[in-house]
């Protein structure tokens, strides 16, 4: 293994959007689906943010302002991070893969946190959202990376299957002790 590739929201950070869209839409199969049909439209630069925040905020009756709020309220995994730095880095080259709507990344990290990336891959640049393949090869050869030598870590077991379809290692991110002590088996095996 020579990296290993990270999710941002859910692993990296708190995810506001995921508690807003479980709070506000898991009693209704429609809204639902609607709802996560427009964050995949938005993470892969086909509807504007603006947009989404607006219907967001209709369907689920909060004003855009709270909205915006709770899908940027999103805290770094310091736990994470501080492992990141200690352990990984200095052995493993570090990517980041991600669905998102922009590149948010210097104002939800530390300097010292986006510095530990050796680069990244956000839907709205690439035109695609996981588990799209693009999305993972395009991470895989910024990086400098076969799938073979990577491992991958999502929130989303589905995003963690497609990656193991093409090859990688994949973690299901559960919290972060248990992320930890997976990588710690890999990398010590």
């Amino acid at each position: 293994m020579k990296a290993i590739i990270f999710d941002c929201f859910g692993v990296l950070t708190t995810d506001g959007w995921k508690q807003l869209r479980e709070e506000f839409f898991s009693h209704d199969d429609a809204k639902m689906q609607h709802a996560t049909d427009m964050d995949k439209a938005v993470n892969a630069g086909f509807m504007e943010y603006d947009t989404f925040i607006a219907e967001i905020s209709s369907m689920s009756g909060l004003p855009e302002v709270i909205v915006r709020q709770r899908m940027n309220g999103s805290a770094p995994n310091s736990a994470l991070f501080h492992y990141i730095r200690s352990v990984l880095k200095p052995q493993y080259k570090i990517g980041m893969l991600s669905n998102a709507a922009d590149n948010w990344l210097n104002d939800m990290f530390e300097p010292w946190q986006v510095e530990l990336f050796d680069n990244v891959a956000l839907s709205y640049e690439v035109g695609a959202a996981k588990p799209d393949t693009r999305m993972y090869q395009t991470i895989t050869e910024r990086i400098g990376v076969d799938y073979d030598q990577s491992l991958f870590i999502d929130d989303s077991e589905y995003y963690v299957t497609a990656a193991i379809e093409l090859g990688m290692q994949g973690i299901y991110h559960t919290d972060t002790n248990q992320t930890i002590n997976k990588i710690n088996e890999l990398i010590n095996a």
